[in-house]
């Protein structure tokens, strides 16, 4: 575990959300301005997924014959770009998307935010969220997602799916068990990720990512789902 000697947030922006419109520069740079505001408390890290972009470029790589890990590998490099564009529009930000979390802890001794995308076959940008709270020792991790917290259920396939405020991660792998581990995963957290964020008894929020919601999560206000050992 490393420190930074102040305190540290972790985010996870799902390229669902922050590309839910395709590319709409405005809406990125609310983002921006949203994480620029948090880094005047926090040293701020953000892991940016792949979205809808990535899961074309994963499935047409499949057609085409490629391996589950080729295929991850393409997802990195989609999850990079969107970084360095997110990047662009963070004042505390440096213009370069680290590729390990060596590098990330780094440049975290010059800029107070550190945007980067995925890093080794076979975790997605969750995983890797989680992994990277745990290296740089964040005590907080906040998933902003395409949905408003976690359910019993998947919202959109069962309506009865009642949202969940408060839940352990042993609880929580009840419900993702089922959750597949393909390249281009979309789910709101995969079982590594759980498995992460209980060990380190990280302390961590899933929520509706838009840059507001972002924000309101940092400050403490009662938002999404909150998992907490």
């Amino acid at each position: 575990m490393q420190s930074c000697g102040e305190n540290k947030i972790v985010i996870s922006l799902g390229g669902s959300v922050f590309l839910e419109n395709g590319l709409d520069v405005e809406k990125i740079k609310d983002y921006g301005k949203a994480i620029d505001s948090i880094a005047e408390k926090y040293k701020v890290f953000v892991v940016v997924g792949g979205g809808k972009i990535a899961r074309d470029y994963i499935n047409a790589a499949r057609l085409l014959g490629g391996d589950e890990t080729t295929c991850d590998k393409i997802g990195i490099e989609v999850t990079r770009i969107n970084a360095l564009i997110l990047a662009l529009c963070i004042k505390k930000a440096p213009k370069i998307v680290p590729k390990s979390f060596e590098e990330a802890y780094k440049l975290s001794n010059y800029h107070r935010v550190i945007v980067m995308g995925g890093t080794f076959p076979g975790h997605t940008t969750d995983a890797t969220a989680a992994l990277l709270a745990e290296y740089i020792g964040a005590k907080l991790l906040l998933n902003a997602t395409a949905v408003d917290g976690i359910y019993t259920k998947d919202p959109k396939e069962h309506s009865d799916a009642r949202k969940i405020d408060r839940i352990s991660p042993k609880e929580l792998l009840e419900i993702v068990i089922q959750s597949g581990a393909k390249a281009g995963s979309s789910g709101v957290l995969d079982v590594l990720s759980v498995k992460i964020i209980e060990r380190s008894k990280i302390k961590t929020i899933v929520f509706l990512g838009t840059p507001e919601n972002i924000k309101k999560a940092a400050e403490g206000k009662k938002i999404g789902t909150v998992i907490e050992v």
